[in-house]
């Protein structure tokens, strides 16, 4: 099966992440949810980051099975992936999160590791995004 709607790329994604999500694509209003929910949880009770937890995992299982969904089947000799698109765009959310705290916190040495993390992390997802969408990868429970 082709995919419907091309996965985002870093840049929209990105985007979403802060806030700014640019078109209707299911994994960016996810990926802005997911952004919301991790800036909530720095500032959390536990009562609360358990929920804030579970509606993070939701999220993730929803990206997840659209991902599933859309993508084209994998060719016989892909190589798996450690983890699957919903809990690299939670990461993403979360390296978001901890930047713009970082930011407003004044610290610098942690300010430039935050967002070190966050461009790493985009650079590995726009990576991953590219080979599963060929089918030269296959995520952890995918097709």
């Amino acid at each position: 099966m082709m995919l419907d709607a091309p996965l985002p790329g870093k840049n929209l994604m990105l985007a979403a992440c802060r806030g700014d999500v640019h078109n209707d694509h299911p994994l960016l209003h996810s990926a802005k949810e997911l952004a919301e929910l991790h800036e909530r949880r720095l500032c959390a009770c536990r009562e609360q980051a358990d929920e804030i937890d579970h509606e993070r995992a939701r999220l993730v299982r929803e990206i997840d099975y659209w991902v599933c969904v859309h993508l084209p089947p994998s060719l016989g000799a892909a190589r798996v992936h450690t983890e699957t698109i919903g809990a690299v765009v939670d990461r993403l959310g979360q390296f978001t999160a901890c930047a713009f705290a970082a930011l407003a916190s004044g610290s610098k040495g942690e300010l430039g590791d935050a967002w070190e993390r966050l461009a790493e992390l985009a650079i590995g997802y726009e990576d991953l995004k590219d080979e599963v969408s060929v089918g030269r990868r296959r995520l952890p429970g995918g097709p």
